[in-house]
Order: structure tokens, then C-alpha cells, then sequence
């Protein structure tokens, strides 16, 4: 099963649940917001899904229709933005075959540079046996839930940055329990959206290149993550893609297991605060930014793998200039 957010055309928020490839979504009844199914299911020790199945449906929605009229909500939210804790881990794909070689023959180097060592740490421990701890993945603060911008909608890029690239993940979606424990809602498609060139200027950029917006769906899929997901990341302009990968991603192309980000991430007893939602990006294993392409404003991003349902899709709008930010003394 996979679940939408949406408005109707009203503005009245629903819940839509898509029980099959291709199907129109259904409305599941008396439901505005997956994250109070997700809190009720928790507190009734009922699954996800077998809670929307007993809830039943009110009918369909015309899916068309809810993204041409950009009616379409990010699938996992919450009523307060700061209350939303979105963060992203990186060094954690293995990539495709030419680049795993490419990237082997480097870690026989005898002198590796702290990236090369990050990824070797995750190759060597990302994937701890039963009950145990693996190492630590990188991770970056991205923003909270006011960064977030829902599929179909424009991902701003500031006057001051220097690229606004692409980066296709897949996003765990998750909320803290009543009791502080991790309940994880499902994953979806995710565009990370980040700085490459702010990054390759200097890897202690890092933090800033990732705070720009970014955007996840338009479904989560309930359940657990294929163990190898396959799809498409593209990039158009004037309706034509100037470049286009393959993008792949569950743990069989992964160096750290998906339990070991989660814990490295939940750790922390300051993200377990109840009643909060995380949006956690697991990593990139292709950019368009390595092949030379420099996205531009009005440009669209699409990310799509069949597990998900429809793709995600933004595009990229350069924001006006922005002025000297003067503090007062008080």
C-alpha cells in the first residue's frame, strides 16, 4: 500500500491510499493526515495498512487532476513545520559497477582523503550483524518542515548559491511514539536538492551546500524497503532531458544497512521527542552535477522508481536577490 496527502479543491485536506499500480487513489474516510493514522495505528498496536483498511474508502480521486491543479501535499508532515526534523546521510550508495571499480582501485591507495576513508568505513562496518552497532554514516542538518516543498512545487535557488543540483534518494519517513520510541511511517522518493558546486570548493561546505529546500513523494510506501530499488532520475528543459541516470538504491547497493542509519540517527534521546516527524534522506548513488550538467532556473527535476508509484517532480526557479542581512543590537 502506498498513501498520498492531498487537498480537495476546496483547500480540505485528505488522505488518499493507492492499493495497486495504476489504481486511482482511494480516500480513506475521516483521515486529513497520515501522521494522526500513523500516531492512532501506533497506540492500537495495528498496522499502518490494516488501520486504513478499517477506516474504509469514500470513493476515488482523480490523480491527473490533483497534480495538474498542484493539489498533491508532501506525504508525511506536520501541523507544526519545527516540529519536523528533516536530515540527510552521505557515502552510503556503492554506485554502479564502473564507479564501484573506479572507487575500489582508490582505496588501495595508500594515502586516502577523509571522503575516501568515510566511504571505507561504511564498506568495512555499515552492515553490523544482528544486535549489533555499526559504524557511523556522515550526516547533515538539512532544515525543518518549512524547507520542505510539496511534489509538483518549485524548489527555490537563492542568489547567492552556486549550483542547485539534483539528488535523487530514497527518504525514510518517521514519527516519534507517545513513549518515545521510533515508528517509521514508509519510505518515499526524494529529491535532496543541494549546492555541488559550494561542496566541491571546499568539503567543510559541506553544511551549507545542504541547506537549501527539497522535496519528497508524492507516496510513501508502507512497509519495508525493496531490497533493490531501480529507477530514473532526469532533468528537462523546455520539455526536452538534457541529462537523465539510472538511480538505485536499497541495501544491496548500499555500504550501510537501513537499521544502521536509523539507530546512528535515533540515538540521539533529543530526537525522540513524542509527537515529532523525521524526514531522513539515506544517500545519492548519481548526480547530474558528476556528468558536467549545470541545472538552470525552470529547469524540472523527475525522479521515478516503480515501487513508488508516480514520480516526484519540482522545478527549479531562481529566487530574487537577496539583501545584506543586517543584525540590531538591542
Amino acid at each position: 500500500m502506498r498513501l498520498i496527502q492531498f487537498k480537495t479543491a476546496e483547500g480540505r485536506r485528505q488522505v488518499g491510499a493507492i492499493l495497486e499500480n495504476g489504481a486511482q487513489p482511494l480516500v480513506v474516510r475521516n483521515a486529513a493526515s497520515v501522521r494522526e493514522l500513523a500516531l492512532e495505528a501506533a497506540r492500537r498496536s495495528a498496522s499502518l495498512e490494516h488501520l486504513v483498511l478499517a477506516r474504509g474508502f469514500d470513493g476515488e480521486v482523480d490523480y491527473d487532476a490533483l497534480i495538474a491543479d498542484q493539489r498533491l501535499l508532501l506525504p508525511l508532515d506536520h501541523v507544526e513545520p519545527s516540529r519536523c526534523l528533516i536530515s540527510v546521510t552521505g557515502l552510503t550508495h556503492l554506485g554502479s559497477a564502473e564507479s564501484r571499480d573506479a572507487m575500489h582501485a582508490k582505496l588501495a591507495a595508500a594515502d586516502l582523503s577523509d571522503t575516501m576513508r568515510m566511504f571505507k568505513l561504511g564498506l568495512d562496518g555499515g552492515k553490523p550483524s544482528p544486535g549489533t552497532i555499526g559504524v557511523q554514516p556522515e550526516w547533515a542538518y538539512k532544515g525543518d518542515g518549512s524547507w520542505a516543498v510539496p511534489p509538483e512545487h518549485a524548489l527555490g535557488l537563492p542568489s547567492w548559491a552556486e549550483d542547485g543540483g539534483d539528488e535523487a534518494e530514497i527518504v525514510g519517513l518517521y514519527i516519534i511514539g507517545d513513549q518515545g520510541e521510533v515508528l517509521r511511517v514508509g519510505f518515499s522518493l526524494g529529491n535532496e536538492y543541494s549546492d555541488h558546486v559550494m561542496e566541491q570548493r571546499n568539503y567543510l561546505y559541506l553544511a551549507h551546500s545542504k541547506l537549501r529546500q527539497c522535496s519528497y513523494g508524492p507516496e510513501v510506501l508502507l512497509g519495508p524497503l525493496p531490497n533493490a530499488v531501480n529507477g530514473s532520475v532526469r532533468v528537462k528543459r523546455f520539455g526536452s532531458t538534457v541529462w537523465s541516470g539510472r538511480f538505485i538504491s536499497g541495501e544491496e547497493n548500499m555500504s550501510h544497512s537501513i537499521g544502521n542509519l536509523e539507530h546512528h540517527h535515533f540515538k540521539y534521546h533529543q530526537f525522540r521527542r513524542p509527537g515529532d516527524v523525521h524526514v531522513h534522506f539515506f544517500g545519492a548513488s548519481v548526480l547530474s552535477f558528476a556528468s558536467g550538467v549545470m541545472p538552470q532556473s525552470g529547469d524540472i527535476f523527475e525522479v521515478e522508481a516503480e515501487a513508488f508509484g508516480r514520480p516526484l517532480r519540482n522545478r527549479m526557479i531562481a529566487d530574487e536577490k537577496t539583501e545584506l542581512v543586517s543584525v540590531k543590537v538591542l
